[in-house]
């Protein structure tokens, strides 16, 4: 296995320190280091203001609350950042509503 290209991916979580989305970030930030265990280089919370909660994986927007209206759900974002990072990667039961499969 290529550990090398394994470890080569970063994330990064925007959050709004105004709003106090701090905890939030963290839990998602800790939430993605657990599940993609061996895949994440790099993974940086970034405060910012304005209401900005903005997720990306190698430098690409997977989620916005502002885009989508919304936080998401841990498993949305688990399956959001896998497509980007390590598409062939199975989740487990956060894949469950995705294909339906039990």
């Amino acid at each position: 296995m290529n550990n090398q290209k394994a470890m080569n991916h970063s994330i990064e979580i925007k959050y709004c320190t105004q709003c106090r989305w701090m905890l939030r970030a963290t839990w998602m930030a800790q939430e993605l280091l657990s599940t993609f265990d061996g895949d994440i280089k790099h993974l940086t919370l970034t405060p910012g203001t304005g209401g900005i909660f903005e997720v990306s994986a190698n430098g690409n927007l997977v989620w916005s609350r502002k885009e989508k209206g919304r936080f998401p759900e841990i498993t949305e974002l688990k399956q959001a950042v896998r497509d980007e990072i390590v598409p062939d990667k199975h989740l487990g039961h956060s894949d469950k509503n995705k294909s339906g499969n039990s």
